[in-house]
């Protein structure tokens, strides 16, 4: 195989991007030659826009063409796991869009599927580990310069929503359609970044807010604390009603503080690290030395890295990998790690009470489904 031929499942506002990208050949060994959605107006704007792709209704039929080699799905987060396994199952290369799904079950039994299929190049869209800012954060944490984690707080507020937005769709802002409000759309990548970077918690504690000044059924503002094993602690703090927000990530260890904000990444590195300073130290207040490296990115880089440049990456990285076994940056498998995070802190804040992971997977299901059938009866009595 010199060329890897591409089908996409849904070219929606996600899926039609990733298929422009390959129709004007900014993916190198990379062709597109189909795609599939279910609503009529995005096969006939494929029809027009993508002439050289066959455009199916039934995504089952396009698995079977024998026109593809590779598929992204790019559908409902629902879906996600579903058509992802089917993939897997007819022998072909498969990139999903984050959220990996909406419940870890699923996510579990497809990772044990893509362990089964050796052969096959099994990755997720987590575009976000290509920003330069975060990939030097992951080369600092991952050389130990950090040192062992103390504390780990990202305050991302800058999501706004007006209700406008929740109401240009029937799904937006619902249990039944997405899955969840914030957690489930807006941050996926930075729960997934929260954990790359700073390891999985051993228990979480989440407070959810439904509805907040909206009028949706699941939540938009959100505070989880976090405890991990070796005594660490972390904080995630989101919402989308905020205005103008926050996105700032802070990543204190043993050797040093990180901060990300406003396109820019500022590393304090300690001479020693604060353990061995605090053993000798005899001083009533004193200060560790430090030095202090900054690395920015400006305005117009990170909005170019945001529309072109990290989508771009992960279909190359993936590419790559099926015809040049190029390390993934974003294996499939560790779609499971972010949603993780994301269902406990739904459960806790459901429950009340703290939750500790590994999670009682059964347990946030059930709860999941109280919720939807309550939206359910809501609706009805609505109409």
């Amino acid at each position: 195989m010199d060329k890897v031929r591409f089908g996409i499942v849904g070219i929606g506002k996600m899926g039609s991007l990733h298929a422009m990208r390959l129709k004007l050949k900014t993916i190198k060994n990379a062709v597109l030659t189909a795609v599939c959605d279910t609503a009529e107006e995005r096969r006939e704007w494929a029809a027009k826009n993508l002439p050289a792709a066959k455009v199916f209704s039934d995504y089952k039929e396009m698995l079977d063409s024998g026109l593809i080699d590779a598929v992204v799905v790019a559908t409902p987060h629902y879906d996600h796991p579903s058509i992802a396994k089917e993939a897997l199952e007819k022998g072909l290369h498969t990139l999903i869009e984050k959220p990996a799904g909406v419940y870890t079950s699923a996510i579990r039994e497809l990772n044990a599927l893509a362990a089964e299929k050796k052969d096959l190049t099994f990755a997720i869209m987590y575009n976000q580990r290509t920003d330069r800012l975060y990939a030097k954060a992951k080369e600092l944490v991952t050389a130990g310069r950090i040192g062992e984690l103390k504390r780990i707080n990202w305050i991302i507020t800058d999501w706004y929503r007006p209700q406008a937005y929740y109401d240009q769709g029937g799904w937006r802002g619902t249990w039944v359609g997405e899955g969840g409000g914030v957690l489930i759309n807006q941050c996926p990548h930075q729960l997934d970044l929260f954990q790359w970077l700073g390891g999985m918690p051993s228990k979480v504690t989440g407070f959810t807010k439904v509805g907040q000044k909206r009028n949706i059924n699941v939540e938009n503002d959100v505070t989880a604390y976090f405890e991990y094993k070796n005594g660490a602690s972390g904080v995630f703090v989101t919402s989308t009603h905020d205005f103008p927000g926050t996105n700032r990530l802070e990543i204190d260890g043993d050797k040093g503080k990180l901060v990300i904000e406003n396109g820019k990444l500022i590393f304090n590195e300690l001479a020693v690290s604060e353990t061995e300073f605090n053993a000798t130290n005899e001083k009533f207040m004193p200060k560790i030395p430090s030095r202090r490296i900054v690395k920015r990115m400006s305005l117009p880089e990170r909005l170019l890295s945001m529309v072109t440049g990290q989508h771009a990456k992960i279909l190359k990285n993936f590419t790559n990998n099926i015809l040049f076994k190029e390390p993934l940056i974003a294996p499939g498998e560790e779609g499971i790690n972010g949603l993780t995070i994301s269902n406990a802190i739904h459960l806790s804040g459901w429950l009340g009470k703290s939750v500790e992971l590994p999670l009682d997977e059964a347990l946030f299901e059930e709860e999941l489904k109280k919720r939807i059938e309550e939206e359910k009866e809501i609706n009805k009595k609505k109409v």
